[in-house]
């Protein structure tokens, strides 16, 4: 069976079943229309329409379900043509990225103004989610690229490429006793109350794994996703908190002198962490999704990421 038959019996049925009318609307002949129909018929083994010797009189109850069917098939066949209409838009049409709070919050805006510039005709839709939901997003196509540090190298659905490394950084009260200190120890935060991140968040493995490895168990007395509510709670006293360095880069608390937060860096701590970028396996790439990620690390190019989708390898580490 193909869409032929398929296009033909559904002009039949709009033609009132006049079959000449019906060769005439899809520029074909009557005994074509006849014949392919003739043969889905056989093919499914029913009769699509009782007839009278060559003429079509009424669609049978069995027709009446392989129309059904048939409308089913025409409809997505149409939406399949219009995702290509859009879909071929090399330069137009929206972006989705899946990624988390502090992805969102510090990396991707600079990538995302820069590629609103080079594409203005392009729209940005940006999901927020843990790394476990940035790699559904993709799998269930609600986003075409993924950004996050945990969990996205873990699907075999995904092609995944590293995009840069980064560290954690203590952020004390600035009159706190050890922010006179320029390189902490794994003991000095050990004896204080900890504010960081939820454990499926920004590297979060990372830090429980340091301390277990000492033998060391943190007072972890508050968890957050966001990098600006740990901040804050840093700030009110609670404790002393454990973030991203890019969350601390720019902020002018910490670039403004006199301010009443300071950070130390806690890399020696914790070692690097690998933020990825991620795209479904097999997926339709168009011009601004490439240009998105080379303006996300300078580690990725088009014919990097060809490659990957091609089948080179699920998961890169350059």
């Amino acid at each position: 069976m193909n869409l032929h038959q398929f296009r033909f019996v559904q002009e039949a049925v709009r033609r009132n079943l006049n079959l000449t009318e019906t060769a005439k609307a899809l520029y074909t002949s009557q005994p074509g229309v006849s014949k392919a129909i003739l043969e889905l018929e056989e093919e499914l083994g029913v009769d699509i329409f009782a007839r009278h010797g060559k003429r079509l009189k009424r669609i049978t109850e069995p027709g009446q379900e392989v129309l059904k069917s048939i409308e089913i098939i025409m409809r997505e066949v149409g939406n399949l043509k219009r995702i290509g209409e859009e879909f071929s838009k090399q330069d137009a049409g929206t972006l989705s990225i899946a990624t988390t709070h502090t992805q969102a919050r510090y990396v991707l805006p600079a990538p995302v103004a820069q590629l609103r510039k080079r594409f203005p005709k392009v729209s940005v839709s940006l999901h927020q989610g843990t790394p476990e939901q940035v790699a559904q997003m993709l799998l269930q196509e609600t986003a075409e690229v993924g950004l996050a540090t945990e969990s996205l190298a873990g699907f075999e659905e995904l092609v995944t490429l590293p995009c840069y490394e980064w560290t954690h950084v203590v952020v004390l009260p600035a009159q706190h006793r050890l922010a006179a200190q320029e390189r902490l120890s794994l003991d000095d935060l050990a004896g204080e109350p900890l504010i960081s991140y939820h454990p499926s968040f920004t590297g979060r493995t990372k830090i429980d794994q340091a301390f277990a490895l000492r033998r060391l168990k943190p007072n972890i007395v508050l968890e957050a996703i966001d990098s600006d509510v740990i901040k804050t709670y840093v700030r009110l006293g609670l404790g002393v908190g454990i973030v991203a360095e890019m969350a601390v880069r720019d902020d002018p608390t910490f670039t403004t002198p006199g301010g009443d937060l300071v950070w130390r860096p806690a890399g020696h701590l914790f070692g690097q962490n690998l933020a990825r970028i991620a795209f479904k396996r097999g997926a339709y790439l168009r011009n601004f999704v490439y240009a998105f990620a080379e303006l996300t690390s300078e580690r990725l190019n088009r014919n990097l990421i060809m490659r990957a989708m091609g089948g080179e390898s699920s998961s890169y580490d350059l």
